[in-house]
């Protein structure tokens, strides 16, 4: 099997497109041709290498249009782009084309439908799409492509009948979470006590990081409570130095490998990116959610909107968390029963194998009876 992947940009879109790729290749009887199309100056330009894959880099940019020079440099870049990815479509001769998210997927896409086109290419179509509202790219590229995915149960209604619910994959040292007991052990927590986990991303999240020292300060943490605060690498020496002494917990900057974390956790207070989304979903964590005000088209607040309406999680916006707001939540879901509650709930929204489910479909859409 050929098959070429594209996503940029975040991890919510290269970690998935990575985790199908390292399932095709472990499932494959003959080993597959994998390849991945990225740019060369953000996040996949490191992550996909180090997973052992090649990487063709293009030029592509955001879908701009605020004013006549942002719309011509866009169509510059990406009408470029779509050349290169011709001549990389052309020497791969992939059998499906997989784009998992960001704006690099746009050129390419487009220059796989063109080859189709003309019969140049008999390459089979996919959008991976892990967020509930589809960012200006998907929603340009859907009416193109032969199949959507995504980790919600109803899709957007603009994707009609080529959304499967797949689900999102999960990076792979997530999927088999180690003991609770040992993982508490090693992040040096409580084994007695209920562990809330609060994570902001490599980077850090200021105001959460700001409400949940306030609510440790003001003793909002209900008792029986402990916090694994990971609070960003910019952000550490800040909130080291903010947190009072003795709060009954452990703060890291930031953990390569989250499995220890998730498995010591039983809530989980963080952002609502893609990523964050599909691995709360697939771990079945409670979680008190905070979107980022500045995502594109907002479209954290969807993802946090659409595990509240299932009773997974609460959202809260941004600007109105704080250390009382943050404090009164805690006590409204630290109960063992609410939290009970809200991992029934976001059991509604798992799919099993989300990644064997994505293979069928890869099987399916090439004519495969198997993935080998």
């Amino acid at each position: 099997m050929r098959i070429l992947f594209a996503g940029g940009g975040t991890g919510g879109h290269i970690y998935p497109a990575i985790a199908i790729a390292d399932a095709l290749r472990a499932a494959a009887a003959e080993r597959p041709r994998i390849a991945f199309v990225g740019t060369g100056d953000r996040l996949e330009a490191r992550l996909v290498p180090q997973a052992g894959y090649p990487l063709h880099r293009i030029t592509a940019r955001p879908l701009r249009r605020e004013n006549i020079v942002a719309l011509l440099g866009t169509g510059f870049a990406n009408g470029w782009g779509a050349l290169q990815s011709l001549g990389v479509l052309l020497r791969e001769r992939p059998e499906i084309v997989v784009a998992t998210g960001g704006y690099v997927c746009f050129p390419l896409v487009v220059a796989a439908r063109a080859l189709r086109a003309v019969h140049l290419s008999r390459a089979k179509i996919a959008l991976l799409e892990p967020n509930a509202q589809p960012g200006l790219t998907n929603r340009l590229l859907a009416p193109i492509v032969d199949e959507i995915w995504g980790t919600l149960p109803q899709g957007d209604p603009r994707f009609g009948e080529r959304y499967v619910c797949t689900g999102v994959p999960i990076r792979s040292a997530l999927r088999s979470l180690p003991p609770r007991a040992a993982a508490l052990e090693r992040l040096g927590l409580d084994p007695r006590r209920r562990t809330l986990l609060a994570m902001g991303g490599s980077q850090g999240a200021r105001s959460l990081n700001d409400a949940l020292v306030g609510a440790i300060a003001a003793g909002s943490l209900p008792p029986g409570w402990q916090v694994l605060h990971l609070t960003g690498e910019r952000e550490y020496e800040r909130v080291r130095a903010r947190l009072p002494g003795g709060d009954g917990g452990a703060i890291r900057p930031y953990l390569d490998d989250p499995a220890d974390a998730f498995a010591a956790a039983d809530l989980v207070l963080a952002r609502a990116g893609a990523s964050t989304l599909a691995e709360l979903i697939a771990l079945r964590l409670p979680s008190i959610l905070v979107p980022y005000p500045h995502a594109a088209e907002d479209h954290q607040s969807a993802n946090a909107r659409a595990l509240e309406a299932a009773g997974a999680a609460v959202a809260i916006p941004d600007a109105q968390l704080g250390a009382a707001s943050l404090g009164a939540l805690l006590a409204r879901l630290c109960s063992p029963e609410r939290l009970a509650e809200m991992r029934a709930a976001i059991a509604t929204l798992r799919t099993p194998e989300p990644t064997a489910l994505i293979l069928a479909r890869i099987a399916a859409l090439t004519g495969r009876n198997s993935t080998s």
